[in-house]
């Protein structure tokens, strides 16, 4: 049985050669030449690859984009972005609304079927570890883009089962752990990208924030609080011209159910349970453990 492929895209020559090959590759092309329409068509039909043309007529494909991926009946269908957009914002956007690859043309068939064939391993990674959902996000080192990702991400968590509250709280935590990878990971210079993996399980929501600087030890950041003692990093940063601050790690802990470092300290994991082993007050405050 073949799979289905849905192909939005306003240049009907340019679908039809797209269709080809996705034959070729064994997929039943569909074509539509507007956008309007393309939510509810992949909504009814399901089709096993997408791809997305940016620029169209009628609505923008990051719009489209962003519909299905939060949605969790449309959320693992993989997304391939094309476009004559080669600016690396447009790309960054593309990402950030959980598009699985972005292609700016002109691109080969090699391309565009190495693309998928990566969607489609990505999808074989969420079915073999029996997640219900996922996407990545891979944002610019400047924290405006912060802003976007936690209000995509409190949208997302709003299918998962998380309470309005809880998902205020890792919204949180994600912003200040965010903030830590783009100021102090990245040093703010924003040509370096964090990625931060977004991941549904029947039980808990798992986030992973990744930057690629040299890392740190957790356990030792003399301008960052610490559970006992959270005032005289303050002096720290006031000696080493640091803004006020330093209270992400220590507040994000408060917020989560898990949160743990790797070893090289560039990357952070924040899992959140739902309901029964959320342990915070509904201002988001610690309980106290007897």
């Amino acid at each position: 049985m073949s799979r289905k492929a849905l192909i939005v895209h306003d240049e009907r020559d340019l679908g039809l050669i797209l269709a080809e090959h996705l034959k070729k590759w064994g997929f039943e092309p569909y074509i539509l030449l507007e956008g309007k329409t393309a939510v509810e068509w992949a909504t009814n039909n399901r089709p096993d690859v997408i791809l997305l043309d940016l620029m169209l007529p009628d609505i923008d494909g990051y719009s489209i984009c962003e519909t299905l991926k939060l949605d969790r009946a449309t959320n693992r269908i993989p997304i391939i972005m094309i476009t004559t957009m080669a600016e690396h914002e447009a790309k960054v956007h593309g990402l950030q609304v959980g598009a699985n690859a972005y292609l700016p043309k002109p691109f080969t068939a090699d391309t565009l079927n190495l693309s998928i064939r990566r969607a489609f391993d990505w999808l074989e990674d969420l079915e073999r570890n029996g997640t219900q959902g996922e996407i990545r996000f891979n944002l610019q080192s400047d924290t405006q883009y912060l802003e976007e990702l936690n209000h995509m991400l409190g949208s997302l968590f709003r299918f998962s089962g998380l309470t309005k509250q809880q998902v205020k709280q890792l919204t949180t935590a994600v912003r200040e752990l965010g903030t830590n990878a783009i100021e102090w990971g990245h040093r703010k210079q924003t040509d370096r990208i964090v990625s931060v993996d977004y991941r549904i399980d029947p039980e808990k929501i798992t986030i992973d924030i990744k930057d690629t600087g040299p890392g740190f030890n957790p356990t030792n950041v003399p301008h960052a609080a610490k559970d006992d003692d959270p005032v005289s990093h303050t002096m720290v940063r006031e000696a080493l011209g640091i803004r006020e601050g330093g209270f992400g790690i220590l507040m994000s802990r408060g917020l989560v159910d898990e949160m743990s470092y790797n070893d090289r300290g560039n990357e952070v994991r924040l899992v959140k349970y739902f309901g029964v082993r959320d342990h915070l007050q509904p201002d988001g405050r610690a309980m106290c453990q007897a």
